[in-house]
């Protein structure tokens, strides 16, 4: 090895040794996401199939759903264009790890992903445990579904599974391979109700416009939010947070959801909305 060699890989170790010790944190290995987003104008929102959150239309390809909507104001906000990067649910996290993407909204901050990706510390909006139950069956509190004479579908391993199982122990059980073969029997007249995220349940009612979607008490509220990666400095998922607050508390959140439910030929004033406030009602 001559002399220059020996330089160099001398310079190497030391580099290393200094980033092992963290002496060069000052210098990032890449641009952070918020510079990026500005410097790009771009903002990358991770689109995967799941109705009303994100839905691509068969005959435009275009896509749309509250996450795109919301992708669109806060991209607005900022001064930036909307990209939606399709993705799976499955892929979420290592989409964002990865950078194919910056943000993916409406992803519960499970403790399982707060380990791998971030979260704002703000709800980006609530849903909550549902039925979409048949006309004429009012269902108030989850004790008018614990009967031996209603029947009450679900889809087979999901949490509603787990939880209606528990919930309403007096009442016939009938669990289904998936949602829509749970709504198929809804529509059939197989069960008298069927059980899941309000949501949900208010995109099946769109397609059969059969019984109503109720909330029972007690409320069975869940915050949903967005997942970015991790990194060492937090503006961007500062601005998200900052973001969810104003659209949150100035009702623009739930206009949104609205707005979404109108292409669905749905009258939102008739619907569940998406805030804790208004599911707690």
């Amino acid at each position: 090895m001559n002399i220059l060699s020996r330089f160099a890989a001398v310079r190497r170790g030391l580099l290393f040794g200094l980033l092992g010790l963290g002496l060069l944190a000052g210098v990032p290995a890449q641009a952070q996401t918020l510079e990026k987003v500005k410097k790009s104008g771009e903002l990358r929102i991770g689109v995967a199939p799941g109705d009303p959150w994100y839905y691509r239309d068969p005959a435009t390809g275009q896509w749309t759903g509250v996450g795109v909507l919301m992708g669109e104001q806060i991209a607005k906000n900022i001064g930036v264009k909307m990209v939606p990067v399709e993705t799976t649910w499955a892929n979420s996290v290592a989409g964002l790890q990865s950078g194919q993407f910056d943000v993916m909204f409406v992803l519960d901050a499970t403790e399982e992903r707060k380990r791998a990706i971030d979260f704002p510390a703000a709800p980006m909006l609530w849903y909550a445990q549902g039925v979409l139950a048949k006309d004429g069956l009012v269902v108030k509190n989850w004790s008018d579904l614990d009967k031996p004479t209603v029947r009450v579908g679900v889809a087979l391993g999901t949490a509603t599974d787990r939880d209606l199982t528990k919930r309403l122990p007096n009442a016939k059980i009938e669990r289904f391979t998936n949602t829509d073969e749970t709504v198929a029997a809804f529509n059939a007249g197989r069960v008298d109700a069927i059980g899941f995220y309000h949501s949900v349940l208010t995109i099946a009612y769109s397609k059969i416009k059969k019984g109503s979607v109720q909330i029972p008490q007690p409320v069975v509220a869940i915050a949903t939010s967005a997942g970015v990666r991790k990194e060492q400095d937090p503006a961007f998922r500062d601005m998200l947070d900052e973001q969810f607050k104003k659209l949150y508390a100035s009702g623009q959140t739930q206009a949104l959801y609205a707005q979404y439910l109108k292409t669905k030929g749905l009258d939102p004033d008739k619907m569940p909305g998406v805030t804790k406030e208004s599911l707690e009602k």
